[in-house]
C-alpha cells in the first residue's frame, strides 16, 4: 500500500502536544490502531500521528476512501469540520479553523456567484452557492465563541507576533488578554512573553489603561465663590469622577466575563 505524506495537509491542523502524542502512543501500543487512516486516493487525509506511531512500533492498521472529496478544499473543510467537533480543542483553534472555513466557503460562494450565468455542473463550488453568506455572527456559533472573542482571535491572526500566538494556545495567556498584548509592536509582545504569566498579565493590564480616556478635569471655583457654590463644586467633582471609575468597572467585569468563560472553556 502507497500512502503519500503532504506536509501541508500535516501541518493544516495544529499538532498534538507532548502529552497527547505520548497518550495517544500508549493507547496505540495498549489497545491497538481501531480507527482507520483516512485516504483521498493515496494522499493521507487524517491519522497522520497514528500513521507515524504504528510505523514506527510495526502496529497493524485499517484504511479507508473518501470519495466525495472532489478537491484539496473539500479536504480542508473535512478536516476543519472534523476537528471543530472534538472537545479538546481550545476556543483559540476552534476560531481559527472556523475563520479558515468562512474563507473557503466565501471564496466558493463568490466564484458561485461570478459563473452563475453558466450551466451548474459537479463542480464543488456550484455545489455551495446555496449556502447562506457567512456572517461573523455564524462563524462565532461554528466556533462555539462569542462574537467579541472571534474578534480578538482574528485580531491576534493578523497582528501578534509568533511568540505571543503559541502562548495562547499554550494557555500561557488568554484570548483577551493576547488581543491587548497583539496591539503593541513585535519586540514588546516577544519581551512580555519572554517574562512569563506575570509579565503578560502586566503588559495586557498596560494597553487597557492607556486606552481609557482621561479623566475630565472642571474649572476651579472662583476667588470668590461662597461655601455652598465651592462644597457644590466638590461634589459635582465628585460625581465625574465616581461616573468615570463606573465605566473602567463595567469594563474590569466585561473582560472579567470574558476570561471566566474561556478558562471555563478549557477545562
Amino acid at each position: 500500500m502507497t500512502i503519500i505524506i503532504n506536509e501541508d495537509l500535516r501541518a493544516y491542523i495544529d499538532p498534538l502536544t507532548e502529552d497527547e502524542f505520548a497518550a495517544l502512543e500508549r493507547s496505540l501500543l495498549a489497545e491497538g490502531c481501531r480507527d482507520a487512516l483516512v485516504l483521498w486516493g493515496d494522499l493521507l487525509v487524517d491519522g497522520h500521528n497514528r500513521y507515524g506511531i504504528c510505523q514506527k512500533h510495526e502496529i497493524p492498521f485499517n484504511t479507508m476512501q473518501n470519495h466525495t472529496f472532489q478537491s484539496i478544499e473539500d479536504v480542508h473543510l473535512w478536516m476543519i469540520d472534523n476537528h471543530l467537533g472534538r472537545r479538546s480543542v481550545s476556543d483559540f483553534q476552534r476560531g481559527v479553523l472556523a475563520l479558515r472555513k468562512k474563507e473557503i466557503v466565501a471564496a466558493r460562494q463568490e466564484q458561485a456567484q461570478q459563473s452563475a450565468a453558466k450551466p451548474a455542473g459537479t463542480d464543488a463550488s456550484a455545489q455551495s452557492s446555496g449556502e447562506p453568506p457567512w456572517t461573523r455572527e455564524a462563524v462565532a456559533r461554528t466556533a462555539r465563541v462569542s462574537s467579541a472573542t472571534l474578534g480578538q482571535i482574528e485580531r491576534i491572526q493578523k497582528t501578534a507576533a509568533p511568540e505571543l500566538v503559541g502562548a495562547v494556545k499554550s494557555g500561557l495567556i488568554s484570548i483577551n488578554a493576547a488581543a491587548a498584548v497583539a496591539s503593541l509592536p513585535s519586540e514588546k509582545q516577544v519581551a512580555a512573553v519572554a517574562g512569563g504569566k506575570k509579565e503578560l498579565r502586566q503588559a495586557a493590564r498596560q494597553v487597557r489603561e492607556a486606552r481609557l480616556p482621561p479623566k475630565p478635569e472642571q474649572d476651579p471655583p472662583p476667588d470668590d465663590a461662597t461655601p455652598e457654590q465651592i462644597e457644590i463644586h466638590r461634589l459635582l467633582q465628585q460625581v465625574v469622577e465616581l461616573t468615570q471609575e463606573r465605566h473602567q468597572l463595567k469594563k474590569k467585569v466585561q473582560h472579567l466575563t470574558i476570561a471566566l468563560a474561556e478558562a471555563r472553556g478549557g477545562q
